[in-house]
């Protein structure tokens, strides 16, 4: 167990397909590399991705978590995780999307109290919809990465998601431009996406970053920004990913 508590961090957006799994797992690569114990956590309960992009199969889910947790049956977070290397594990969506349904958001506390005793980092991965469940998912977690790309249902969503979080009096957000999700999409500029959703750009992931062979990739289970030549392919990106852990443990550190 952690003798400091680990800060979680919830990926999300205003819309989906904007690349949150894929930033998910390159996060967790660079704070691998950055020496850091990280756990993600995949809480879109109905189409959960991240052990398909990790290559991993899992005997054990969330739903295992919540059921033994809710019969005393529970030991160790540690039990119910999937190993991906010797510094990042996941914990599974369900199998079976209708057992997503079955779970209470109360339990987001639990899981993330749980893994942030055991993890430095803990990052969740969940879908776009304002449901209960992840209202609650924002509100419990230490940090927020906002997900958005150059597209102007995306912008006009985020436009409004931010402005929520505003009348929330909500501060521990970042937004990250991912303009690799789509390289042919580049109707505005910094200056009109900024306008455009009444807030700033605090990251912005370059669209050279867009991958034909994304699928081969995903087929092999390979993280990206663990492999040794990615600093020198994608310099620019690397050096955003790289940048957005260290603000993070800057911040922890500071607290």
């Amino acid at each position: 167990m952690n003798s400091v508590k680990g800060k979680s961090i919830c990926i999300f957006s205003a819309k989906g397909g904007v690349g949150k799994s894929v930033m998910a797992v390159n996060l967790a690569g660079v704070f691998s590399r950055l020496e850091k114990k990280v756990l993600i956590v995949d809480l879109d309960l109905t189409g959960g991705a991240i052990a398909t992009y990790l290559n991993k199969p899992f005997e054990k889910s969330i739903m295992n978590f919540t059921e033994d947790y809710a019969n005393n049956h529970y030991q160790s977070i540690r039990d119910y995780v999937t190993h991906y290397n010797d510094s990042i594990d996941f914990l599974a969506a369900c199998k079976d999307p209708r057992q997503g349904t079955r779970i209470s958001a109360s339990y987001i506390e639990v899981v993330l109290e749980k893994a942030t005793n055991e993890y430095d980092i803990v990052i969740v991965d969940t879908n776009h919809v304002l449901s209960e469940f992840n209202v609650t998912l924002l509100d419990k977690c230490d940090e927020i990465l906002l997900v958005v790309s150059n597209d102007l249902m995306d912008l006009k969503n985020m436009r409004n998601l931010i402005h929520i979080f505003k009348d929330a009096e909500k501060t521990n957000y970042k937004v990250v431009l991912n303009n690799s999700i789509n390289p042919y999409k580049k109707y505005y500029s910094m200056y009109d996406v900024k306008s455009m959703i009444k807030a700033n750009i605090d990251y912005y992931i370059d669209a050279a970053f867009f991958l034909r062979t994304m699928d081969n990739y995903v087929s092999d289970g390979t993280i990206l920004t663990l492999e040794n030549k990615m600093p020198k392919i994608y310099p620019k990106v690397y050096k955003a990913f790289l940048a957005i852990c260290n603000d993070l443990m800057e911040d922890e550190d500071d607290k």
